[in-house]
């Protein structure tokens, strides 16, 4: 199972452990599915770790742990196309990373961006809760 994840995902994983934002990183962590992922959304994670109102919620360290496994242990994507399914640009480029990745699925808490689309080019986009509930029933 291919998966990608909104940054708000892994920035959830990093505030509120054993939340499914979390159980989905460990879930990735322990192999139970491909995460897939782009030098964009990398570009990302890095300037929203750095945002001065997380920094009271964040241990860097384990910011810079979690931003190595994703360079190193995720499937890296590139040339991704130009997609338009959303207002907000850096949501865009996670629903390119997850078209040229041939993901099963996107997941992210965005409702009013993300999740509103429900699905993209056939990938349907899940809350953190409901593929928890699909990789513990899979």
């Amino acid at each position: 199972m291919k998966i990608t994840l909104d940054t708000g995902i892994f920035i959830s994983a990093l505030i509120t452990k054993d939340t499914p934002p979390d159980q989905l990183y460990q879930a990735w962590i322990q192999g139970l599915f491909e995460l897939i992922t782009s030098e964009a959304q990398l570009t990302e994670f890095e300037r929203v770790v750095g945002y001065p109102k997380l920094q009271k919620y964040l241990q860097p360290a384990e910011a810079q742990l979690m931003i190595a496994s994703l360079q190193h242990e995720a499937l890296l994507v590139t040339d991704l196309p130009t997609v338009t399914y959303s207002p907000d640009l850096a949501d865009n480029a996670i629903l390119a990373t997850a078209i040229v990745g041939d993901a099963d699925y996107i997941v992210s808490g965005d409702k009013n961006h993300m999740l509103s689309l429900k699905a993209v080019e056939g990938i349907p986009i899940l809350t953190a809760r409901e593929a928890v509930d699909i990789l513990l029933n899979s």
